[in-house]
């Protein structure tokens, strides 16, 4: 029996390198490229950050600014409140009489709701 030999000339050259790009990006520009995308990332949020401080700021103040005006309104509330409450006792109990042990006023606790309509 006899071998088998290589054909004369030798075999054609066997493609052994892949097909790829001789150059693409390098490391260090893909490194550059994405240092500056997260910084860009990084700005927008500090910034993002710093107008909702801002914001809740503002907010803060306003809620700030109406609280003379909230409280003068609860104040006529409690006075209207108060001026009904003293008829309502002068109805039920007469001209002269105290049921309290003092003149001074107590700013109520508890607060009456009127009764449901129907």
């Amino acid at each position: 029996m006899t071998q088998d030999m290589p054909p004369r000339g030798g075999y054609q050259p066997v493609q052994y390198k892949r097909n790829l790009p001789a150059r693409g990006f390098r490391p260090g520009t893909l490194l550059i490229g994405m240092g500056i995308v997260m910084s860009y990332g990084w700005y927008k949020l500090f910034h993002g950050i710093r107008e909702a401080n801002e914001l809740a700021r503002e907010k803060m103040w306003a809620r700030i600014s109406l609280i003379p005006l909230l409280q003068a309104e609860e104040d006529r509330d409690q006075v209207r409140r108060y001026w009904a409450d003293q008829k309502r006792e002068k109805e039920l109990l007469g001209e002269n009489t105290k049921i309290y042990h003092n003149d001074r006023f107590v700013r109520p606790t508890l607060t009456v709701a009127p009764a449901p309509s129907k």
